[in-house]
């Protein structure tokens, strides 16, 4: 067996006892590939610790930065209260369309929120509207700009708040100090920001699993 294999079979193991999947679930990721939206969304065991992180947290506010199809909007929604707020912000309107249909099936479109268009044209948008603080961010989009999500959510969050930043072990390359690719660089600055950043306490996870070798940094706004 394979060491990849082996490690789809236990995503599988976990997955089957720890985050079952439903009919909801396999229906977005269905119809992202149906239409053609790249086959990167979280996995299962992901997704499952995004719910269970905005569950400790007891959140009420999640900001999400990278819609695509909508299957991690699904999980950290799931998390909410009825009352609760999920602002999702996607780039293409093609994978927004998607993951509204997708949300609307899971019936959480009264409490979750797709925008359109880049990012780091949103987020000012955001900020003027003068939101209560969120109490989780999920950055999950490109990679070159990861310094500039963190430093947004920053500004959107208060004490206590959650910031989770996606895929930043890039299969290794992240340790490349001279690498020149964006998404290297990105994230690299991002993992460095949440170091020194007297606002923030951090840490990196490595991870294995049917999405291969990958990993996520987590951090903790301190005031």
């Amino acid at each position: 067996m394979s060491e990849s294999q082996l490690w789809d079979d236990v995503d599988e193991y976990f997955s089957a006892h720890l985050s079952p999947d439903d009919d909801v679930l396999q229906a977005a990721l269905r119809d992202s590939e149906a239409a053609g939206l790249p086959s990167i969304a979280v996995s299962r065991p992901q997704g499952k610790l995004l719910q269970l992180l905005a569950e400790i947290q007891g959140a009420r506010t999640i900001l999400e930065i990278g819609t695509l199809g909508g299957y991690s909007t699904i999980w950290l929604a799931r998390a909410l209260p009825a009352d609760g707020r999920l602002i999702s912000l996607e780039y293409s309107a093609k994978h927004a369309e998607v993951a509204t249909r997708n949300i609307a099936r899971a019936g959480l479109d009264k409490i979750v929120e797709v925008r359109v268009g880049a990012a780091l044209d949103s987020l000012p948008k955001l900020a003027d509207e003068n939101p209560a603080p969120f109490d989780l961010v999920f950055i999950d989009a490109d990679k070159a700009n990861n310094p500039h999500y963190v430093d947004w959510a920053l500004r959107l969050t208060s004490t206590g708040s959650l910031i989770v930043v996606d895929n930043v072990v890039r299969g290794g390359r992240v340790v490349d100090a001279e690498s020149t690719a964006p998404d290297v660089r990105g994230t690299r600055e991002a993992i460095e920001l949440i170091g020194k950043h007297p606002r923030l306490s951090g840490t990196a996870i490595q991870t294995v699993g049917g999405k291969g070798y990958d990993g996520f940094a987590l951090a903790r706004v301190l005031a």
